[in-house]
């Protein structure tokens, strides 16, 4: 089993910027990826970015790429997601997730996830 916590999200204004954590725990060798994705009220959960854990390539939606960076301290086994540049649009529950699927995109694709954290973001 892994275990994954997030924190960091908050309110922000547009233009701001926040930083999201995940800590995992546990069986964290089997982890291959970790992907944040994000939930709207009444909209399916998407995929933000996702990094490789021991490579760190990355891969990110169209519409945060070049505003949202996604790394990982393999030493605090800490991914974390730097957003810049915030919109309205990118309010929502952010999650963590875990899984031993390269390159996944698909929420299903994924073993285990954190609780969320949400982040709002004020016009």
């Amino acid at each position: 089993q892994v275990q994954l916590v997030e924190s960091g999200g908050g309110l922000v204004q547009a233009g701001g910027s926040l930083r999201l954590s995940c800590a995992a725990s546990g069986r964290t060798f089997s982890i291959y990826s970790m992907g944040w994705f994000r939930q709207a009220p009444g909209k399916e959960r998407e995929f933000v970015a996702l990094i490789n854990w021991s490579g760190g390539t990355t891969d990110y939606t169209d519409s945060v790429k070049g505003r949202f960076t996604i790394s990982r301290d393999n030493a605090k086994n800490t991914v974390y997601l730097q957003m810049n540049s915030l919109k309205p649009e990118d309010a929502a529950v952010y999650y963590c997730a875990a899984g031993r699927t390269a390159w996944a995109t698909r929420p299903t694709l994924y073993n285990y996830w954190g609780q969320g954290t949400q982040v709002t973001v004020s016009s």
